[in-house]
């Protein structure tokens, strides 16, 4: 666990040291500059945001990017905005969070078998990322991965996150992506596909809450050590 625990903390050193994207370098900055009132005099992060949660994962939970007034503005992925309050309230009841709320980084949010990042690091504009800042940050990914020996089953959320997913892998041919989707990779590792919980899918009713939990429950039948 100790090495483990070493090479989790370099990768976070080297992610929020990054400044391999320029258009996200100064978008990242910009949304601090130009804080909604409701933050209005907050001290925003305004760096790319590492991966957070238990060493000892079997989980690895990956977004998209972090939300201009979410984690750019908070420090840690689905921390402070409405997808985070989805996703860390599914997390609580199917045990993986310690508590069902997500709002800053001194708040007690612990995980336990789950990890939680995101395949683009740094706020994009409109939520957009391009395909090269996705392969720009590919690497930290596959970090966190060869670092969390544990992890058995990779829950992407969304289309995005799939694809960066399966590129990660090197899957060929890539499974469409959909809801409760998944597949084994060649590493081993069990993908799953659920539904963003971004407020265009869970305002709409794309995504309901016992989807999102009944995704969870699925990657904890999966991650589930064999009996005996």
């Amino acid at each position: 666990m100790a090495g483990s625990e070493a090479a989790l903390g370099r990768t976070e050193r080297q992610v929020v040291a990054c400044v391999r994207c320029p258009r996200l370098v100064a978008w990242r900055r910009e949304a601090a500059r130009q804080a909604p009132a409701r933050f209005a005099g907050e001290e925003y992060w305004a760096r790319p945001l590492p991966g957070f949660g238990d060493p000892a994962a079997r989980l690895y939970v990956l977004g998209l990017a972090p939300a201009a007034h979410g984690g750019n503005r908070t420090g840690r992925s689905f921390t402070g905005d409405a997808s985070g309050d989805w996703l860390i309230r599914a997390m609580h009841r199917t045990g993986y969070a310690n508590r069902p709320v997500s709002l800053h980084r001194g708040d007690g949010l612990r995980l336990t078998g789950a990890w939680i990042a995101s395949a683009v690091r740094c706020a994009p504009p409109e939520n957009r990322p391009t395909s090269a800042e996705r392969d720009n940050c590919l690497p930290y990914m596959t970090a966190e991965l060869d670092a969390l020996k544990d992890v058995t089953v990779i829950l992407t959320l969304g289309a995005f996150a799939w694809n960066a997913a399966c590129l990660q892998a090197a899957v060929s041919p890539r499974p469409a992506f959909r809801h409760a989707a998944e597949f084994r990779r060649p590493d081993g590792r069990v993908q799953l596909g659920c539904y963003h919980p971004s407020r265009q899918n869970t305002a709409t009713g794309r995504l309901t809450e016992p989807m999102l939990e009944a995704v969870f429950h699925r990657a904890r039948h999966l991650t589930a050590p064999p009996p005996g």
